[in-house]
């Protein structure tokens, strides 16, 4: 039911999107897995005309896949796709440019909730809750940021169990110094032998 209406609420979108529907001319028979990492909930798209097709059992895997938690497939909807893949959220497998082509597709198709919410409750309220949502979803964003960088200053500086991105950079360094001394004693010891 849940898969029914999200397949209509999808159709609507592309109806109204010239971009959506040359997308999908584009990607026509091509398809994308999205599979909920630690849970049973996958689903495939499929690319038709005018049409994005849901399956929840497809017989055959997509050409692209994209792979993550409940939550950071949520992110892909809240914040700018590219920095959840960049964080490494969300992972993308299979044919790169046919996954990108999906990305911008689904961008397209993102889901304003706030127009089927007024047409429940009324526009106050849904915009009402919107803002709610929106500032309780910054608001973990910025926590969960601040906690990460937290424990990692914990363990860098209190533990010493990490080093910094400045002791670690100035190791890296002293290796690649390192291999290029012993490259040109190599390419001496060699000259010599030759000589010799």
């Amino acid at each position: 039911m849940l898969t029914e209406k999200l397949q209509a609420m999808l159709n609507d979108k592309i109806a109204g999107s010239p971009r959506a529907r040359e997308l999908l001319r584009e990607l026509e028979g091509h398809s994308l897995d999205i599979h909920a990492r630690h849970t049973p909930w996958r689903v495939q798209l499929t690319a038709a005309p005018n049409r994005l097709l849901l399956n929840r059992h497809p017989a055959t895997p997509g050409i692209a896949t994209i792979s993550g938690t409940p939550l950071s497939l949520l992110a892909l909807t809240r914040e700018n796709p590219q920095q959840v893949i960049r964080r490494g959220d969300v992972t993308i497998g299979g044919d790169g440019a046919i996954a990108a082509r999906f990305q911008e597709l689904l961008e397209l198709l993102r889901p304003d909730l706030e127009e089927p919410l007024s047409r429940l409750i009324g526009d106050v309220p849904a915009y009402g809750l919107g803002s709610l949502l929106r500032r309780v979803g910054g608001y973990v964003s910025a926590t969960s940021q601040t906690a990460a960088r937290n424990v990692g200053e914990y363990f860098t500086h209190e533990r010493r169990e990490l080093v910094t991105r400045a002791e670690a950079r100035e190791f890296l360094d002293g290796v690649d110094q390192l291999r290029e001394q012993v490259d040109r004693l190599n390419a001496r010891i060699a000259l010599m032998e030759t000589k010799a």
